[in-house]
């Protein structure tokens, strides 16, 4: 069993997707904030890119030189993985929603209706297949919606399916600056 408390979890999970979006000396500092919350708890993190996971695990479980040394490992359970990609937390699914529909009623306001209308089957997407604000998504799960969930479900205009890529990027800056036009 683990011996990382659940908000220390959560908060590194926060903080790595926070460096995620950011760059430079932000990124660096969210990371920073990241490893000062679980040296608390005498943890360490690093994210598995093969399968885009944040793990969590004892910094005795290291050698000198960062590696992990297999034979330093007593308990697996004391180790926690949080897939990064997958879907959000469920149980804030409300939220979500209604963060990605106020996105999508403000593409619509400053763009227009076409733009608009693919402004709401992203913020569907979103929410309803990965439970995660519209700037949380991935470049996979935005080429996700692009391939399959678009064409299949959006019902497209042709006006729609012309401007996709232009809709999109609209609702992603929508959903990364703030009404006032600052980065959110």
């Amino acid at each position: 069993m683990t011996d990382l408390p659940e908000e220390a979890i959560e908060e590194a999970e926060r903080l790595t997707r926070l460096a995620r979006r950011a760059s430079g000396e932000e990124a660096r500092a969210y990371r920073r904030n990241r490893e000062e919350t679980l040296a608390e708890y005498g943890y360490t993190a690093r994210v598995r890119e093969a399968d885009d996971t944040l793990v969590c695990h004892p910094e005795e479980w290291l050698d000198e030189e960062g590696l992990v040394r297999t034979e330093r490992i007593e308990d697996l359970e004391r180790g926690v993985e949080r897939s990064l990609s997958g879907p959000g937390e469920p149980e804030d699914w409300e939220a979500v929603a209604s963060h990605n529909a106020e996105i999508a009623e403000r593409v619509e306001d400053e763009h227009g209706e076409t733009d608009g209308a693919t402004a709401r089957a992203l913020a569907e997407f979103a929410s309803n297949h990965y439970a995660k604000p519209i700037e949380s998504l991935t470049e996979a799960e935005l080429a996700e919606f692009r391939e399959e969930y678009f064409p299949r479900n959006a019902w497209p205009s042709d006006d729609q399916r012309e401007r996709l890529s232009l809709s999109i990027e609209y609702t992603i800056e929508a959903a990364t600056t703030d009404r006032d036009g600052t980065n959110a």
